[in-house]
Protein backbone atom coordinates (compact mmCIF):
# COMPACT_ATOMS: atom_id res chain seq x y z
CA UNK A 1 0.00 0.00 0.00
CA UNK A 2 1.24 3.08 -0.75
CA UNK A 3 1.26 6.00 1.94
CA UNK A 4 1.47 9.62 0.66
CA UNK A 5 0.67 13.13 2.71
CA UNK A 6 1.27 16.69 1.55
CA UNK A 7 3.00 19.03 3.48
CA UNK A 8 1.47 21.96 4.13
CA UNK A 9 1.34 25.24 5.78
CA UNK A 10 -1.77 27.79 7.21
CA UNK A 11 -1.99 31.09 8.85
CA UNK A 12 -4.79 31.90 10.83
CA UNK A 13 -6.50 33.02 14.64
CA UNK A 14 -7.55 29.96 16.72
CA UNK A 15 -11.35 30.25 17.51
CA UNK A 16 -12.00 26.72 19.08
CA UNK A 17 -10.41 24.73 21.24
CA UNK A 18 -12.17 21.28 21.62
CA UNK A 19 -11.77 18.81 24.92
CA UNK A 20 -8.72 16.66 24.73
CA UNK A 21 -9.57 12.81 24.14
CA UNK A 22 -7.27 10.10 25.25
CA UNK A 23 -7.47 6.48 25.36
CA UNK A 24 -5.44 3.45 25.01
CA UNK A 25 -5.01 1.36 21.23
CA UNK A 26 -5.73 -2.12 21.00
CA UNK A 27 -2.36 -2.69 21.29
CA UNK A 28 -2.17 -1.24 24.98
CA UNK A 29 -0.55 1.96 24.00
CA UNK A 30 -1.98 5.22 25.29
CA UNK A 31 -2.66 7.87 23.18
CA UNK A 32 -3.82 11.79 23.08
CA UNK A 33 -5.70 13.96 20.47
CA UNK A 34 -6.14 17.48 20.57
CA UNK A 35 -8.15 19.67 18.53
CA UNK A 36 -8.50 22.99 17.69
CA UNK A 37 -10.28 25.32 15.12
CA UNK A 38 -8.46 27.39 13.25
CA UNK A 39 -9.54 30.64 10.97
CA UNK A 40 -8.00 32.13 8.42
CA UNK A 41 -7.51 35.80 8.15
CA UNK A 42 -8.33 36.06 4.13
CA UNK A 43 -11.30 38.13 2.46
CA UNK A 44 -13.68 35.40 2.87
CA UNK A 45 -12.26 33.59 6.03
CA UNK A 46 -12.49 29.96 6.44
CA UNK A 47 -12.33 27.66 9.67
CA UNK A 48 -10.30 24.65 9.72
CA UNK A 49 -11.00 21.30 12.31
CA UNK A 50 -7.10 19.87 12.61
CA UNK A 51 -5.46 17.56 15.50
CA UNK A 52 -2.59 17.25 17.10
CA UNK A 53 -1.28 14.14 18.01
CA UNK A 54 0.46 12.11 20.32
CA UNK A 55 3.84 14.35 21.95
CA UNK A 56 2.33 17.36 19.87
CA UNK A 57 -1.32 17.81 21.41
CA UNK A 58 1.31 18.85 24.80
CA UNK A 59 4.18 20.20 22.78
CA UNK A 60 2.18 22.83 21.11
CA UNK A 61 -0.56 24.25 22.98
CA UNK A 62 -2.97 27.20 21.51
CA UNK A 63 -5.78 29.20 23.41
CA UNK A 64 -8.44 31.22 21.94
CA UNK A 65 -7.15 34.36 20.09
CA UNK A 66 -3.71 32.63 19.40
CA UNK A 67 -2.49 33.92 15.89
CA UNK A 68 -0.65 30.30 14.88
CA UNK A 69 1.32 29.30 11.62
CA UNK A 70 0.13 25.51 11.40
CA UNK A 71 2.14 23.25 9.45
CA UNK A 72 0.53 20.09 9.25
CA UNK A 73 -0.28 16.37 6.51
CA UNK A 74 -3.53 16.30 4.90
CA UNK A 75 -4.75 12.42 4.49
CA UNK A 76 -7.77 10.67 3.85
CA UNK A 77 -8.49 7.03 4.39
CA UNK A 78 -11.12 4.51 3.75
CA UNK A 79 -12.66 2.92 6.57
CA UNK A 80 -16.19 0.64 5.76
CA UNK A 81 -16.89 1.88 2.59
CA UNK A 82 -16.55 5.57 3.63
CA UNK A 83 -13.51 7.90 3.29
CA UNK A 84 -12.69 10.35 6.39
CA UNK A 85 -9.97 13.09 5.47
CA UNK A 86 -7.98 14.41 8.34
CA UNK A 87 -5.34 17.50 9.20
CA UNK A 88 -2.74 16.51 11.36
CA UNK A 89 -0.67 19.29 12.69
CA UNK A 90 3.01 18.34 13.21
CA UNK A 91 3.96 22.07 14.51
CA UNK A 92 1.79 24.74 15.34
CA UNK A 93 3.85 28.07 15.80
CA UNK A 94 2.37 31.07 17.46
CA UNK A 95 2.49 34.20 14.54
CA UNK A 96 4.67 36.92 14.95
CA UNK A 97 3.09 40.17 14.44
CA UNK A 98 4.54 42.51 11.66
CA UNK A 99 7.09 45.34 12.84
CA UNK A 100 5.93 48.65 12.37
CA UNK A 101 8.23 51.20 12.42
CA UNK A 102 8.02 54.13 15.20
CA UNK A 103 7.04 57.07 14.46
CA UNK A 104 9.35 59.02 16.72
CA UNK A 105 10.38 61.11 13.90
CA UNK A 106 7.19 62.39 12.62
CA UNK A 107 5.65 65.37 14.22
CA UNK A 108 2.35 66.27 14.09
CA UNK A 109 1.27 69.70 12.80
CA UNK A 110 -2.22 71.70 13.92
CA UNK A 111 -3.98 73.22 11.17
CA UNK A 112 -3.85 76.50 12.46
CA UNK A 113 0.22 76.90 12.24
CA UNK A 114 0.69 75.83 8.99
CA UNK A 115 1.98 78.93 6.93
CA UNK A 116 -0.64 80.21 4.74
CA UNK A 117 -1.27 78.92 0.89
CA UNK A 118 0.19 81.31 -1.24
CA UNK A 119 -1.96 82.90 -3.32
CA UNK A 120 -0.92 84.17 -7.37
CA UNK A 121 0.33 86.97 -7.80
CA UNK A 122 -0.89 87.74 -11.61
CA UNK A 123 -4.59 86.41 -12.55
CA UNK A 124 -3.06 85.87 -15.98
CA UNK A 125 -2.82 81.99 -15.78
CA UNK A 126 -3.89 79.39 -18.09
CA UNK A 127 -6.58 77.58 -16.10
CA UNK A 128 -9.79 78.06 -17.33
CA UNK A 129 -11.25 78.28 -14.02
Amino acid sequence: MLKQTMNMEIKGRIIHVLPLQEGVSKAGNPWKKQEYVLETMDQYPKKVCFDLFGDKADQYRAEIGDEVVLSFDIESREYNGRWFTSIRGWKLDKAVAEAVPPMNDIQPVAINDMPPFPMAADNNDDLPF
